[in-house]
């Protein structure tokens, strides 16, 4: 059973609370408070309350409360559930795009299919996968708040301090692995490359890309099984855990939190990561390049994962109408230039190249463009099935113990997907 699942049986039973109920009709000249989680590190945090003071002073009678919502977005999901079941949480929060049938489940969701139909949204303009996963079952529950993609980021110091070529695009993953044993230096304390194994759904991404590349799939073609245990997922794995327990090249992250960090002080050589690295990156004058992922057989792919702001409903008109008010400005080109293009990430938007921002944020992010490119090898997406979000902590913890020696590949993915039976066929 889901969290989100037993939250609303909680709910429903009388075992939880229920959100006050406020007026049915919207009055925009009515003063509202708007609650927001933004699921954003502290710097970046700054920039989304900066603005929400920008948008209330341009709308005085409405107050929002910017706050994380949790110590790590990963746990954004957790308080939601808790929040649902108390009926005690926010208007907006940000969600991954993987979460997003979960949430529409959970009936707690805003039904906006009809609002942004409104010419005034351009929500055609917003790329068809975040359009996608902001339509879980047919009905939009929130707007885009990012765009993604990974790609392989590397601290040119480490490579000169040790005089070993840049990455280019042609790699293939032998030569990153080779190039990850060039680089490390135990004596220094210097690793290659590094991994995640949190166990979250940042570990379970990264292996997406390697599963694809080799033709393998995260499910069924009727998304009802797992599919990621095949050959080629074994043999993904594989190729991770010799880098991680043979070559002793790859820093293993337990919290998600370090590998940025240690990667921007030269630390770590090369990591599999997006946009997001850069406005950090160039926070501590990093030197860094950026290239494709490394291939299997000329094949590139990456993965992309669209992250949501989405609406909930508390039950007051007043508020749902400023909700959506506030992420239709912040999505807006205008404020996305304010938003993303500040912090490094992709612009939501096409038309955002047209703008004076546009100029500078390429020239404040090296390798912005590559990250912008690379979006075209991103030519399958992950599962937005609501059972996804418990196989992905099954395919985690797999992924975990076998780069830290505790498992081979085939036995720890075979019983993830075990595991994740259930949910996948919708118990």
């Amino acid at each position: 059973m889901t969290a989100l699942v037993a939250a609303i049986i909680l709910a429903a039973t009388g075992c939880g609370g229920s959100p006050a109920e406020g007026p049915k009709t919207a009055d925009p000249q009515a003063k509202v408070k708007l609650t927001w989680w933004t699921g954003q590190t502290s710097d970046v945090q700054k920039i989304l309350e900066g603005l929400a003071t920008k948008f209330t002073q341009a709308h005085p009678n409405v107050t929002i409360e910017v706050t994380s919502g949790a110590s790590t977005t990963d746990q954004l999901l957790q308080k939601l559930s808790a929040g649902f079941a108390s009926g005690v949480y926010p208007d907006i929060s940000y969600s991954y795009g993987s979460w997003a049938s979960q949430l529409q489940e959970s009936g707690k969701t805003l039904d906006l299919t009809e609002k942004v139909k409104d010419a005034s949204v351009k929500w055609e303009e917003f790329p068809a996968s975040a359009r996608i996963t902001a339509t879980p079952a047919g009905q939009v529950i929130g707007f885009p708040a990012l765009v993604d993609n990974l790609a392989l980021l590397y601290n040119k110091s480490v490579f000169d301090a040790k005089k070993v070529p840049y990455p280019t695009d042609d790699w293939t993953w032998d030569d990153f692995r080779a190039t990850a044993k060039k680089l490390t230096d135990p004596a220094e304390k210097i690793y290659g490359t590094a991994y995640s194994v949190s166990g979250s759904e940042d570990t379970t991404w990264h292996l997406w890309p390697l599963l694809w590349q080799r033709g393998g799939a995260i499910l069924s073609s009727d998304q009802k099984k797992a599919a990621f245990n095949s050959q080629q997922g074994v043999d993904a794995l594989e190729f991770l855990r010799a880098m991680a327990v043979d070559d002793k090249s790859m820093y293993l992250d337990q919290t998600d939190e370090r590998y940025g960090p240690l990667f921007e002080d030269g630390r770590i050589g090369m990591i599999i990561s997006g946009p997001w690295e850069l406005y950090n990156l160039g926070q501590k004058k990093t030197k860094y390049g950026v290239a494709y992922l490394p291939g299997t057989n000329g094949d590139h792919q990456t993965v992309s994962g669209p992250d949501l702001w989405t609406l909930l409903d508390n039950g007051d008109a007043n508020r749902a109408y400023w909700s959506f008010e506030l992420i239709k400005w912040l999505t807006s080109a205008e404020g996305d230039a304010q938003w993303n293009l500040v912090t490094g990430n992709l612009p939501l938007r096409a038309s955002e190249t047209e703008l004076p921002a546009y100029q500078d944020y390429i020239k404040t992010y090296p390798g912005v463009e590559k990250l912008v490119a690379n979006l075209a090898n991103a030519k399958q997406a992950r599962p937005t099935v609501s059972g996804y979000v418990e196989m992905s902590r099954f395919v985690g913890e797999a992924i975990s113990k076998t780069l830290q020696g505790a498992a081979t590949p085939k036995d720890a993915l075979d019983q993830a997907a075990a595991k994740s039976a259930t949910a996948l066929a919708g118990g």
